[in-house]
């Protein structure tokens, strides 16, 4: 999983996740699966931290707090060297939301409880 990127030649995820809980045990096991992690609490962090990371996917919780994943998406796709950066929602609050994250410019919307055994297949997806 060579790639110059990452700090440690690492490819980069970037986890947006309000639960600490959720975001650590994806932490876990995206690191497991050799990947560097970076994390975002909120939408408003997940945008800086897109920004000076300029990770190879995004994660983005939809329900956040300060911008929720849909206002997040829509202000990382703003920038130029983010626009082909994946970005996966992943969503508690069905099909409206789901709708609106794909309008924002989320490339794919799987549903809350997360199948944490889906994480690896999903992520090798869009970074292989």
């Amino acid at each position: 999983m060579a790639n110059a990127r990452g700090s440690r030649g690492l490819k980069k995820v970037l986890v947006a996740e309000d639960f600490a809980d959720i975001r650590k045990m994806m932490k876990i096991l995206l690191q497991m699966y050799g990947y560097e992690v970076i994390e975002a609490a909120d939408g408003s962090e997940a945008v800086e931290n897109a920004i000076s990371t300029n990770p190879d996917l995004i994660l983005m919780d939809i329900a956040m707090p300060v911008l929720d994943g849909i206002q997040a998406t829509q202000a990382i796709r703003r920038h130029d060297k983010l626009a082909n950066v994946p970005i996966v929602a992943i969503t508690a609050y069905g099909d409206l939301y789901a709708d609106q994250a794909e309008v924002a410019g989320c490339n794919e919307v799987i549903r809350k409880p997360l199948d944490l055994g889906q994480l690896k297949p999903l992520v090798k997806h869009y970074l292989t």
